[in-house]
């Protein structure tokens, strides 16, 4: 019995790798020997993996997205969609895996978790600021009295 994961190695999409990995680390987790097949760097694994997904579950578009998880020839499942905009994304990411080559994919921005910390890190800069330019307005105010 060989449990096989079809992965994109070189997917450009947080929310695929963000999946694979989870999907990754509980096979590892429960020590369950398992083989995890590339559909990005190998078209064969791509085209046997789209070709065996059941046709009531492959999404609309018909083209299913990794993680996909087969025992031996058996479909098994995949995981669950947290949203339509993951799927969306997700499959905008696909098409340009097909036709892209790693050097492409690793000039994407910025991800959501360097972001978030641009983000705060801006918000703390803005409040302390804040907090500088009250300090400095009271000073004046005191010495406006005195």
């Amino acid at each position: 019995m060989v449990i096989k994961v079809f992965v994109a190695t070189s997917s450009g999409s947080t929310a695929i790798k963000k999946k694979q990995q989870e999907v990754v680390g509980f096979l590892e987790a429960n020590k369950i020997d398992f083989q995890q097949m590339d559909i990005a760097g190998d078209e064969d694994n791509r085209k046997w993996m789209r070709e065996n997904v059941p046709g009531e579950k492959k999404p609309q578009n018909g083209i299913p997205l990794p993680p996909q998880i087969f025992n031996e020839e058996r479909y098994c499942g995949e995981t669950e969609k947290s949203d339509a905009t993951d799927e969306t994304e997700a499959h905008t990411e696909d098409k340009a895996d097909e036709g892209a080559h790693e050097e492409a994919q690793s000039a994407q921005s910025p991800s959501e978790d360097q972001q978030e910390s641009k983000e705060e890190h801006a918000a703390t800069e803005e409040g302390e600021e804040k907090q500088e330019e009250g300090e400095e307005k009271e000073e004046v105010e005191e010495q406006e009295e005195s």
